[in-house]
């Protein structure tokens, strides 16, 4: 990978960011950052089925991109949200069932929690990747964005069977015209069933708006999951470092749990977002789910960006 992996940023106090495509451990780094104690731990409020405590705003498409010229439909909700406000009567008003409740209880007791204790925010939330600079510009925010290997990316999506709706990029017309519309044609060519040909086209469009933004955005951290999976107490370490958090000896240990090899080695299709794993295990999965008629598409789909994180061996 070009350049260096971490750069600092200043402010110890910002909120945190972790981002990346969905499916490349966002959940992970988020909770395993969240193991210091000092963050406010706040899942996807850009998830199109986020909560109305959690964010009181509608968003309508999956990956929506916020800037300056739609920023008023965001930013009030999102302020609200980074001071840890919970809109327990909103959320109140949209309960449908007994889990609704339970989420509830949940969620607004992180946001008293975190603001009892004075907790950085940290929003994991994939969906806000192409937003990154107004993140930073508009809330100094420092960010963390996730990196996964294409194939184990693409795989992980043929397991689940979660096709993607390229329709949620191409309706968004600011999106369109600043970031994304030289993949236009690809976009419209890819039938909806075409699971694996969507989800490398996206996984391709999220990392090269990723690698111009890394030439833009001040202070933005770059982690792959391979890097983490192979060694996750020092990339943890260094991730914690340049964040301004506290690496302790409890974080490690906790780290170690759930890493370790006695670990589940895929986690269920029943609890996707489990984040007890063995992390070298879960490596090498797409080598086996893949055919190598379907690794030789998604390679040549994302090569001329994947060929800027990954080298060719890391095909084989």
């Amino acid at each position: 990978m070009k350049g260096s992996l971490f750069q600092n940023h200043p402010g110890e106090r910002s909120p945190i960011l972790v981002t990346g495509g969905h499916r490349t451990a966002t959940t992970w780094v988020g909770k395993t950052l969240a193991l210091s104690g000092h963050l406010a731990y706040i899942s996807e409020p850009l998830n199109v089925w986020h909560r109305p405590g959690v964010l009181r705003a509608p968003v309508r498409h999956w990956y929506t991109y916020i800037c300056q010229e739609n920023e008023g439909d965001y930013l009030p909700a999102l302020r609200q949200t980074l001071a840890l406000r919970y809109h327990w009567w909103d959320e109140l008003r949209s309960l449908r069932s007994s889990r609704d409740a339970l989420r509830m209880l949940r969620d607004g007791a992180i946001f008293l929690r975190g603001r009892l204790l004075r907790q950085r925010p940290l929003l994991k939330d994939p969906f806000a990747v192409f937003s990154i600079p107004w993140f930073v510009e508009r809330l100094g925010f420092q960010v963390v964005v996730t990196l996964r290997h294409p194939a184990a990316f693409v795989s992980s999506l043929k397991r689940l069977d979660w096709p993607f709706q390229l329709e949620d990029l191409l309706h968004q017309p600011l999106l369109m015209s600043h970031w994304l519309e030289p993949f236009r044609s690809e976009m419209e060519a890819l039938p909806p069933e075409d699971v694996l040909g969507r989800g490398a086209l996206l996984w391709k469009m999220i990392y090269h708006v990723v690698g111009q933004y890394r030439q833009k955005v001040p202070g933005l951290l770059l982690v792959r999951h391979e890097d983490l999976s192979l060694q996750p107490l020092q990339g943890f370490r260094d991730l914690y470092k340049a964040l301004g958090l506290t690496y302790t000896a409890a974080v490690e240990r906790a780290i170690v749990r759930l890493t370790r090899a006695e670990n589940p080695k895929e986690v269920s299709t029943n609890s996707i977002h489990s984040v007890r794993l063995d992390s070298r295990a879960n490596l090498y999965h797409w080598k086996r789910r893949l055919s190598p008629a379907e690794v030789e598409r998604v390679r040549a789909i994302t090569a001329e960006v994947a060929d800027q994180y990954y080298p060719q061996a890391s095909w084989e």
